[in-house]
């Protein structure tokens, strides 16, 4: 059995994402408050592995768990996107004409703005947990309350959806990334599909450093899906690039990263492995 943390409590989006990626395995969550507590976990336990929303196709990258990534040491070993569709429930002795505010995320709640525009007359909360909604307000009885999350949640808290796909774009995935502890890797980790890597390094403040790079990866047809910049604290208008890339040939790749390695400073693999499925 696999032991699993996650931020977010039985019912969430990364709990769903944690059992589509391990679909044909035995799970043990660990459901952790915070993204710290996840990595926490896994420095405790060097079986754990952890899984982590790393960006959304509405909301963006999230910042801190890049930063949390590249300080733990810990080593990407796949990934996993997720279709995000969220519906709105409640106790189930309640209706629409019972509600009187609604609880969620606030990033969900930001996905879901046109349809609570046209319900004016709920009170919208922000809370730390989509499905953590959920379990409040079937815990505590809350009537007149309704949660916004995956509807995956009204079956665990016994509450009664009432809409569903309630989010304003279709088109809403988020991608989770899926980390371990070095040591674990080649348990994880099928060297045979390996064509996807993420990876971090600075750049000399210069002229041209960063049109350098991005050439050499052209050069060896290295394509680049995604680049992400956090300045650096206490280094004035210098930054971390975080970057994705995709390849065909693993050795084109590897040539490609001892390429750019002279060309920039403290250059860090953070994991190599194979592009994630997408879950509708």
């Amino acid at each position: 059995m696999k032991r699993i943390a996650i931020q977010g409590v039985p019912g969430s989006y990364h709990d769903i994402a944690a059992h589509h990626y391990f679909k044909d395995e035995e799970i043990e969550l660990i459901c952790c408050n915070t993204f710290e507590e996840v990595f926490e976990q896994m420095k405790n336990d060097s079986n754990v592995i952890g899984l982590i929303a790393i960006e959304n196709t509405i909301a963006g990258s999230l910042i801190h768990n890049y930063e949390l990534l590249r300080d733990s040491g810990a080593v990407i070993v796949g990934e996993h996107k997720l279709r995000i569709s969220h519906s709105i429930m409640c106790l189930p002795e309640d209706n629409w004409e019972d509600l009187v505010e609604v609880n969620s995320h606030p990033v969900a709640l930001a996905q879901c703005r046109e349809f609570l525009q046209r319900h004016p007359s709920l009170k919208v909360v922000e809370t730390e947990d989509t499905a953590g909604s959920a379990q409040l307000i079937s815990r505590e009885k809350l009537r007149g309350h309704a949660a916004i999350c995956s509807k995956y949640a009204a079956e665990l808290y016994g509450m009664k959806v009432l809409q569903e796909g309630i989010e304003t774009n279709k088109h809403n995935f988020t991608r989770f990334l899926v980390v371990s502890d070095p040591w674990k890797v080649d348990d994880l980790r099928d060297y045979t599909r390996i064509n996807k890597a993420n990876i971090v390094f600075s750049l000399p403040h210069c002229e041209g450093s960063l049109s350098k790079v991005l050439s050499i990866f052209s050069f060896y047809n290295i394509n680049l899906t995604k680049i992400q910049s956090l300045p650096i604290i206490g280094r004035e208008w210098e930054y971390l690039f975080y970057v994705d890339v995709i390849f065909n040939d693993y050795l084109r790749y590897k040539q490609s990263i001892d390429a750019v390695s002279p060309l920039t400073k403290a250059l860090k693999i953070l994991g190599e492995y194979a592009e994630g499925e997408s879950t509708l």
